[in-house]
């Protein structure tokens, strides 16, 4: 390809990704207001909600494998494509579902958009930028301000899907798939880098993807990673489902729903910005920053469930420590995917994505189940307790194992770690 050519090309790619990462990070107008429409308007109990989220991560691991084939058969561009449509049709399912089953379904669409997303958008921008030293931070400067930004219009899509729903519950799930019909067509702007990687057969593509997880698995640093990685994406997303029953449990307001979850939203974005500063302050110590006080916080979120405090003290305390897990979430995405692609090459990254997603989501799937069944048989205070108690002292036994086996300097890494090379 003319040199000339391939830098327009990835000027244009860094120019549109920085728009396109503002909708397509996460789905707005959806979260404020998802568990509200599906206990109202699709008849679930709290427990049905957990294991709709749990079916989510279970096919997210089912598909991985799927769906880099897929990329590895017509792009990363192409495949964004396609995602962003099956994106739009997920949602309309949620809207006309008449049973649980295509409540199901439309999850399964939903693991296939987003695995596509999580393997090929960021690897579309470290694709594009220049190779040298400063790539990684270049990276996450740019991805940074991406999510940032993210958090921003989410927050004032919160607000408004909070009092929309009061009006229309189904307002708010329409406005959802306008902004993935927004990704879709943003997506369709970008342009492949590597266009030179010859059309595959699966069978020769299988036989080079179980190569390339050898390979990884071996690696102590990167299995420690995305087992890490794998528990506090559970944590995140349990706790993402408790913060709704708690605070319905304490009596927020419906509509008022949409306001804390906001505030949520611009704590994430805020602190996503400064992943860089914490990064830099808190060094190989930063996942321990990150992971503890989340698990902290949902323990001592179900401590004041138990003890019943008044009412409007109940949900301040609650939402002040949902702040605290959404300040140590802004950057955890950012910096984790940092961690994961560093000593790796193109190639390396997409095998690294799949594994830590197959990881991340199976085990975040299981870990969902059992909050579910928690849920199902026992007070959302009890479960609450027990589940962020279980955390801390998981979380913590992983940190100490990883000490010698992460945050290393680079030549303190053997050779196997260091995958730039086939």
């Amino acid at each position: 390809m003319d040199e000339e050519k391939l830098l327009k090309k990835k000027k244009n790619n860094i120019n549109i990704y920085k728009y396109y990462r503002v909708f397509s990070w996460d789905i707005l107008f959806y979260y404020a207001i998802i568990y509200l429409f599906l206990i109202t308007q699709k008849s679930l109990t709290p427990a049905e909600i957990l294991q709709f989220d749990a079916f989510y991560m279970l096919f997210k691991c089912l598909v991985q494998i799927p769906c880099t084939l897929l990329i590895q058969k017509i792009g990363k561009r192409n495949s964004l494509v396609i995602a962003n449509l099956i994106g739009i049709i997920h949602v309309l399912l949620i809207i006309f579902a008449a049973n649980y089953t295509v409540l199901i379904i439309s999850q399964l669409l939903c693991a296939i958009t987003f695995i596509v997303r999580g393997t090929c958008e960021s690897d579309m921008l470290y694709d594009s930028l220049e190779h040298n030293e400063e790539r990684g931070h270049k990276f996450a400067k740019i991805d940074g301000k991406a999510y940032a930004r993210f958090y921003f219009v989410d927050a004032i899509a919160a607000v408004a899907s909070g009092f929309l729903y009061v009006v229309n519950p189904f307002i708010p799930l329409i406005l959802c798939t306008i902004t993935f019909i927004i990704t879709f067509v943003l997506s369709l702007r970008f342009e492949e880098i590597h266009t030179e990687k010859k059309k595959m057969h699966i069978k020769e593509e299988m036989k080079i993807l179980r190569g390339g997880m050898r390979n990884i698995l071996h690696s102590k640093r990167l299995m420690c990673l995305v087992m890490f990685n794998a528990l506090v994406v559970g944590l995140f997303k349990i706790v993402q489902n408790i913060r709704n029953v708690a605070l319905l449990d304490v009596g927020l307001p419906e509509q008022y729903f949409g306001v804390v979850f906001a505030i949520l939203s611009i704590a994430t974005g805020l602190f996503a910005r400064l992943q860089g500063r914490i990064h830099k302050r808190h060094g190989n110590r930063t996942l321990a920053y990150i992971s503890i006080p989340t698990a902290v916080s949902c323990f001592f979120m179900g401590l004041i469930l138990l003890i019943k405090m008044p009412q409007l003290a109940s949900i301040i305390l609650i939402v002040l420590l949902l702040i605290r897990v959404s300040s140590n979430k802004g950057p955890y995405f950012i910096l984790i995917k940092r961690y994961l692609n560093n000593f790796t090459n193109s190639e390396k990254r997409i095998r690294i994505a799949t594994i830590n997603n197959i990881f991340e989501n199976a085990i975040a799937a299981i870990l969902i189940f059992g909050a579910s069944f928690i849920l199902e048989h026992t007070a959302v205070s009890y479960a609450t307790l027990l589940i962020g108690g279980i955390f801390v002292i998981v979380i913590t036994l992983l940190l100490d194992y990883m000490k010698t086996r992460v945050g290393l300097k680079p030549e303190e890494y053997s050779d196997r770690e260091i995958l730039k090379n086939d």
